[in-house]
């Protein structure tokens, strides 16, 4: 969300987007949601890979085992331990870390840097999937490794990114660790503190699977480690934000998890648990290797991915263009243009993104392409020609409406049209808008009646198809994924009131999107069929 494009707004960007952040995260209730400034309108503005010269059929199997690649059914088939989360976080800064690699291949690799005000610390390696509902498994834990506290971090003055130059205290080898996504958990001698650190154990390739992809430009965006992240700084306000923010740096959020635990997790545990081929990535990593989504069943972006290298954007659209199904599980994605830097500790480790202040960017001085949102100028590019959706405003918190029950994706869910589901639309909601570029034949399956800020306007579900047969299938709302794990009646305002009901049907949905798409490309069995006529009139 961007408060640029808003007439009248100024720094309070900054501020409000924080608040955003605790509310979409679960730490406030909806009760809070009309003190947050900031709804936009919708209106336009102006390592393998395949041989050379050939390209596999999305979904193409090797031989009768299916796709080639990591089972997901016997890794999960192994024993979980349910004790990986953090249950005694402690002090600020009693322990905390980060990895010098945000991904790795199996077999190699990465340094950790830690700070920690104990004299001794373990590390231990939890695989997250599904595990019998577990959700994790232990695939490695270190032995008690010396502490220190490690030096304070500084500011840069020129784009007020948090830097740390901490050494390295560890390194950790990946031999025998499975694909997946995993949380390093620092446990402080004597239980004086824990804390998370992320990191993936990226697929060489996706050929035939369904490749998961870790949102990591967006955590580290909304990272405030340090005072600076990229909507504010100390002060709160806009003016003050960080130009740049680097994987140089612990995670603020969910202690030290970034943004995996309400936005990703939950996703992962229901495909793990069906069994779905799969592949993992991190939006660094497609960034830099198209190759990664070459011959991929489907590829997903889970709750909040909204920072986007172009590099990124053009090998989703490759992808679809060549048969990979997209889904889309959240609301805001693909909004942010960044550029990827490196930093001292290796490539892509900086997230450059100046907004508004694109022509004070060194880069776009140099003829890089502007930092700014991809719908605005200059290089305006909405993000609705890749994703059929186009972001349409924050806060909301409003029902989310069936419009078309018969579709193949509410199959054995029971729904009606008209049904509601409370609190399954916000924070942030997408819709079609056939005033920016947008694929046809698009079908829209919710149509949402929310107010943002007194705007009235809809969100909506949608799916669409291409000439290559790729569906592209989005949600329309950030919520979607944290409702997997909604149950009991909501009244607990855990999961934003969010009840058992809505876990069901986004379940269900979710189960449906999962095996259509890792079945080949979606739209030569389920052609969309265009009502938008039908549902927005004229």
């Amino acid at each position: 969300m961007d408060q640029e494009h808003i007439p009248g707004a100024g720094d309070g960007e900054g501020a409000g987007r924080r608040r955003f952040l605790a509310i979409a995260t679960g730490a406030a209730t909806a009760a809070g949601l009309g003190a947050v400034a900031g709804c936009a309108g919708g209106t336009p503005d102006g390592a393998t890979g395949t041989t050379a010269g050939t390209r596999p059929t999305p979904g193409a199997t090797a031989g009768k085992g299916g796709p080639a690649g990591f089972d997901v059914k016997a890794e999960n088939a192994k024993p979980g331990h349910a004790d990986w989360h953090v249950t005694k976080a402690g002090p600020a800064r009693a322990v905390e870390g980060f990895a010098d690699k945000v991904s790795v291949l199996s077999g190699e690799s990465f340094g950790l840097h830690v700070s920690t005000t104990a004299p001794r610390f373990t590390v231990s390696a939890y695989r997250m999937g599904w595990y019998g509902g577990a959700r994790a498994r232990l695939v490695w834990r270190s032995e008690a490794l010396p502490g220190v506290r490690q030096p304070e971090h500084t500011v840069d003055s020129a784009t007020r990114m948090v830097r740390t130059r901490w050494p390295r205290t560890t390194t950790v080898d990946t031999k025998g660790w499975p694909e997946g996504c995993y949380l390093l958990r620092l446990d402080a001698q004597g239980g004086e503190g824990q804390r998370f650190v992320p990191v993936t154990v990226r697929s060489a390739g996706g050929t035939g699977r369904t490749v998961v992809v870790n949102a990591v430009a967006t955590w580290q965006a909304y990272n405030r480690w340090g005072g600076y992240g990229s909507y504010d700084g100390p002060t709160g306000g806009y003016a003050t934000r960080s130009l740049a923010v680097t994987f140089d740096r612990p995670y603020e959020y969910d202690d030290g998890a970034g943004l995996f635990l309400v936005y990703e997790a939950p996703l992962l545990a229901l495909a793990e648990r069906l069994g779905i081929p799969l592949a993992y990535a991190t939006t660094t990593d497609v960034a830099r290797e198209k190759r990664l989504l070459e011959g991929a069943a489907a590829v997903l972006s889970l709750g909040h991915d909204e920072y986007w290298s172009p590099e990124q954007r053009a090998h989703f659209t490759a992808a679809r263009d060549a048969g990979t199904n997209i889904a889309v599980l959240g609301a805001n994605c693909c909004f942010r243009r960044i550029r990827l830097e490196p930093s001292d500790l290796g490539p892509d480790r900086t997230v450059v993104c100046y907004k508004s202040a694109y022509d004070q960017d060194p880069g776009f001085k140099r003829g890089q392409p502007a930092t700014v949102d991809f719908r605005s100028a200059p290089g305006a590019d909405p993000e609705s020609s890749l994703l059929g959706v186009i972001y349409d405003g924050y806060p909301v918190d409003a029902p989310y409406v069936v419009t078309h029950p018969d579709h193949w994706l509410f199959e054995g869910t029971g729904v009606k049209a008209g049904d509601r589901f409370a609190h399954l639309v916000g924070v942030e909601y997408d819709k079609v808008n056939t005033g920016f570029p947008t694929p046809r034949p698009i079908e829209i399956l919710a149509h949402s009646p929310v107010v943002c800020e007194g705007r009235p306007s809809h969100q909506d579900t949608a799916y669409y198809t291409t000439p290559s047969g790729a569906g592209v299938f989005a949600t329309g709302t950030m919520r979607w994924v944290e409702a997997l794990d909604a149950s009991g009646d909501g009244r607990s305002g855990a999961n934003h009131g969010l009840d058992a009901k809505a876990g069901a049907l986004t379940t269900r949905v979710t189960e449906n999107l999962l095996r259509a798409f890792a079945a080949g490309p979606a739209g030569r069995t389920h052609p969309a069929q265009d009502n938008v006529k039908a549902v927005y009139g004229g």
